[in-house]
């Protein structure tokens, strides 16, 4: 399944929100960020041409943080997180690997991306 070039369909937990990537799952993160460690996701990214939302759009919910560019998407019905766009690689969307049909993350070597690193501190 890693390395190639698949079509890969994906929802979020209730299926109000479907999408499809095309991706090769390849490389599998998790962020160290203060938002992106507490929610536990193993993440994909992929081009913006590589993404396409089927249904749900009307069950998305946006939560942005710090510098208020990313965003991160949320089903309204189960809450899920489906996938973002990230503040530092805008062209790219970050997608949830747990959300995906036949995938299961566990099995996918998982590297890291240090967001802690790259955190935008706002002063009060």
């Amino acid at each position: 399944m890693q390395g190639e070039m698949n079509t890969y369909h994906g929802s979020c937990h209730c299926g109000k929100i479907q999408f499809e990537i095309k991706s090769t799952l390849d490389p599998a993160k998790r962020c160290n960020c203060s938002f992106c460690k507490r929610r536990g996701a193993v993440m994909t990214r992929v081009p913006v041409d590589c993404f396409t939302l089927l249904s749900g759009e009307e069950y998305l919910s946006i939560y942005q943080f710090n510098s208020k560019v990313a965003k991160h998407y949320f089903c309204k019905v189960c809450g899920i997180y489906v996938f973002h766009r990230p503040r530092t690689a805008p062209d790219l969307y970050g997608i949830n690997v747990g959300c995906l049909d036949g995938v299961d993350a566990l099995s996918l070597q998982v590297g890291l991306i240090d967001g802690e690193a790259y955190s935008v501190v706002e002063s009060a």
